[in-house]
């Protein structure tokens, strides 16, 4: 199986919402008819000849109601796409079908369904199969547990705090997707002695079959194949850059290299919309349009606003503390092989930064907020993040002297707050 075969199957798996239910469907009935084939002269005198009908109204009944919540739970998936998608962020539709509280609520309400009804089926026959039942009934009151704790599990989820939250830990796995766990080093991450040859010393791929996001790439199997031909493959998009038919797509040194065009286009993952699987700005991305959206005049919400800032507090000083400039990839003979580009800490801070100094302008939550984000960067992080987060921390100074005519609210705008408002500004 190629790489993108199995990258298609993992993201299949991850985000298909009728996969697990549907091999629930398969796994109720093998298990009920395996309970019958095992132990169908098993007597637990727990029906008996008398209490057949009994038994059967007692299975029809949770049938019924694991029917119910079945249709409640789909229900509720699409009213949170619906939330998710106009009240907060459109790009959370994917992320909500594939979350795994969903479809394990789901999952388990259809198994319990399918065993009731295989339980019912051998009743009606006119035998009793008491395990199946008794297994059947216990699945069933689990699932009635199973569905109060989806319900508490719904309403909390979609607070903005609990997807905020969520965004954070997605962009910090891909984080460490990325870059890994190495730590930031004032020195150059780069070898001299490694640097690329003139591009026009390489061959250029393009793009082919479709247009599309730029979402992943095979790293473990381009630095396998670049090893194997001894050359270097350097991917010219940026994960997230959308790539068009016969645009170039790497460049490969030296150019008579034998590696196939057609190998390098199956290494490489394209698709509608942007993922967060190696592309950790995309969390940023989410977080500064719902803390975008939450500043708008139509919503004028700043509080959401400064729980967005929060997180994006939390994601900056991840990536402070990583090596983000490392993509470069070298292989088991300790040659450079795999090349790619990542962002920068300054393209970060701008995502981060810019839009959410620009639209929350006239908010003295936001203001203060996010001057004591900065300032705890400069502090939290080494010395050479610090420049560009200096230039957002005047660009924040010069747009509250300049929004608020008021001394008094140009002095609140200016102070620095955990809270945004209300918290004290003196801290350690």
């Amino acid at each position: 199986m190629s790489w993108l075969s199995r990258h298609r199957l993992r993201r299949f798996v991850k985000y298909s919402f009728w996969l697990f239910p549907s091999l629930a469907v398969v796994a109720a009935w093998a298990v009920g008819r395996c309970l019958v084939a095992l132990a169908a002269d098993l007597d637990l005198r727990i029906i008996g000849e008398h209490n057949i009908d009994g038994a059967r109204a007692m299975i029809g009944v949770f049938a019924a109601s694991m029917l119910t919540f079945i249709v409640y739970t789909v229900s509720a998936l699409l009213l949170a796409v619906q939330l998710a998608s106009g009240q907060i962020s459109p790009r959370l539709i994917s992320l909500t079908f594939g979350r795994t509280s969903t479809k394990a609520a789901t999952s388990a309400f259809v198994f319990s369904f399918v065993l009731a009804l295989v339980a019912l089926a051998n009743l009606a026959a006119g035998s009793e199969h008491e395990l199946l039942v008794v297994v059947a009934i216990i699945a069933n009151m689990v699932s009635i547990a199973v569905f109060f704790w989806f319900v508490e599990e719904l309403g909390t989820s979609l607070r903005p705090v609990s997807i905020l939250q969520f965004l954070f830990l997605q962009g910090r796995e891909a984080m460490d997707s990325v870059y890994g766990s190495a730590p930031i080093s004032d020195q150059s991450p780069f070898d001299e002695s490694a640097e690329l040859p003139q591009p026009e010393l390489g061959r250029t791929v393009t793009r082919r079959d479709y247009s599309g996001t730029f979402l992943a790439f095979g790293r473990q199997d381009l630095v396998a194949l670049a090893t194997k031909a001894d050359c270097i493959i350097e991917l010219l998009p940026q994960v997230g850059d959308f790539v068009s038919i016969e645009d170039p797509l790497a460049r490969i040194y030296p150019a008579d290299a034998r590696i196939d065009e057609e190998t390098i286009n199956k290494m490489m993952a394209f698709g509608a919309e942007r993922t967060m699987e190696l592309d950790p700005t995309f969390a940023l991305r989410i977080m500064v349009d719902i803390c975008s959206r939450a500043l708008s005049p139509a919503i004028n919400d700043p509080t959401t606003a400064v729980l967005a800032i929060d997180q994006i507090h939390r994601l900056l000083r991840v990536a402070g503390l990583r090596n983000i400039d490392i993509g470069r990839v070298h292989g088991t003979d300790g040659k450079l092989r795999l090349v790619f580009p990542t962002p920068s800490w300054e393209d970060m801070v701008d995502l981060a930064v810019t839009e959410v100094r620009h639209y929350g302008a006239s908010s003295l939550q936001v203001a203060r907020r996010t001057k004591a984000m900065i300032e705890h960067l400069i502090a939290a992080l080494p010395s050479s993040r610090a420049p560009a987060l200096r230039r957002e921390l005047v660009a924040i100074e010069n747009s509250v002297a300049r929004m608020f005519p008021e001394s008094e609210d140009r002095r609140r705008g200016g102070t620095a707050d955990l809270q945004g408002l209300g918290g004290s500004p003196r801290r350690t």
